[in-house]
């Protein structure tokens, strides 16, 4: 995982992306906060601490444009949330039925790496469960 500046614009630019300072503070927050699975408004909140001129719109077209390079991957998980993941390496993720935190699940797929199947093209391949979480099975457990 890359957390400097001149590390994270190499990565943009690489995609083809201007590293524009807005770009680059986003980068930055979603690899330091790779197991989170952000939205676009818990993102832009905790940059504008940081930097109160950024604004919401700024924030959807730098991610909307993350994910036309291939930069970042967007998770429709929930069906009313589009969440947000820097993230290299194929896995699939499970959405807690309780408290709604997506985990990483690191489980083989036979079908991640495919880039067809039946004669159809293969570009993205997303894998969900939903069930409930550890932390929620174990405070249920607990009372």
């Amino acid at each position: 995982m890359i957390t400097n500046n001149s590390g994270l614009k190499e990565v943009i630019a690489s995609r083809g992306l201007k590293p524009t300072a807005q770009r680059i503070i986003i980068l930055d927050h979603l690899a330091r906060n790779m197991k989170k699975h952000l939205t676009a408004e818990q993102i832009h909140g905790a940059m504008r601490k940081k930097t109160p001129m950024l604004s919401l719109t700024t924030v959807y077209n730098t991610l909307n444009s993350f994910v036309d390079a291939g930069l970042v991957t967007a998770l429709t998980i929930t069906g009313t949330e589009v969440r947000y993941e820097y993230t290299t390496v194929s896995h699939h993720h499970l959405l807690c039925k309780h408290c709604g935190r997506i985990i990483d699940i690191e489980i083989q797929c036979p079908n991640a790496e495919r880039k067809s199947i039946n004669g159809y093209r293969v570009d993205e391949v997303h894998g969900y469960f939903k069930g409930v979480c550890r932390d929620c099975m174990n405070k249920e457990h607990n009372q």
